[in-house]
């Protein structure tokens, strides 16, 4: 479970990385979360990282990397 402030962090963050994370790396679970995290509007968003924080907090990771590693 992400810390009260990582929790904090990865709502205020924006999602472009984090779904992207899930599309390409996921499964088709995952995947699908991430196009629907991309999509939401901020209550849906909001809900979607409350209710899988820590897999959410783990492509948040993912997607920093990803975000690091195209900025090169």
């Amino acid at each position: 479970m992400p810390s009260p402030e990582q929790q904090q962090e990865l709502e205020q963050a924006p999602v472009y990385w984090t779904a992207r994370a899930m599309q390409e790396q996921g499964s088709r679970f995952y995947c699908a979360l991430g196009e629907a995290l991309h999509a939401a509007d901020a209550v849906n968003r909001r809900l979607i990282l409350r209710t899988w924080p820590e897999a959410c907090w783990d492509f948040y990771g993912r997607g920093q990397v990803l975000a690091r590693a195209e900025s090169l």
